[in-house]
């Protein structure tokens, strides 16, 4: 029996799969990550959602010093960034990484990481880890 994860975002995620699904099957494989991220962009706003494109994520250190600024593709509704890659191979841990690095300088609890260089749509879900919330935790107390 497969069970269904809760993201807590009462359907966007699902909404957003859908979508990317739709750009995908629209445009096909092979154009470069741009298109798809204006597609996606479009389609968004056409839909009605708010979405913000490469929006800003500051990294300070402890003393506020700003350190760098994230960048992913979207975020979309103030609570879930979206990052597309096209690439022709299966999406690797270091893709993995790039948005794990975006939720943790973000306050959103969810990424959605597609690929859509390959001939289906790959995507995935992923979600902070215990790490991530446990320093978000400490630094609100702050």
């Amino acid at each position: 029996m497969s069970q269904c994860v809760d993201d807590q975002l009462g359907g966007l995620t699902y909404a957003m799969i859908g979508i990317a699904m739709a750009v995908h099957n629209g445009l096909g494989p092979g154009h470069r990550e741009a298109v798809y991220h204006r597609a996606m962009h479009q389609q968004l706003r056409t839909r009605g959602f708010e979405s913000e494109c490469e929006p800003r994520l500051p990294v300070t250190d402890q003393h506020g010093n700003l350190i760098t600024v994230y960048r992913p593709d979207h975020r979309v509704e103030h609570v879930l960034l979206v990052e597309y890659k096209a690439r022709f191979y299966p999406l690797t841990n270091d893709e993995i990484a790039q948005c794990l690095t975006y939720v943790a300088a973000s306050e959103c609890n969810v990424c959605l990481r597609f690929n859509v260089g390959r001939h289906r749509l790959e995507w995935k879900r992923l979600f902070p880890p215990q790490k991530i919330l446990q320093h978000r935790h400490r630094r609100s107390r702050s």
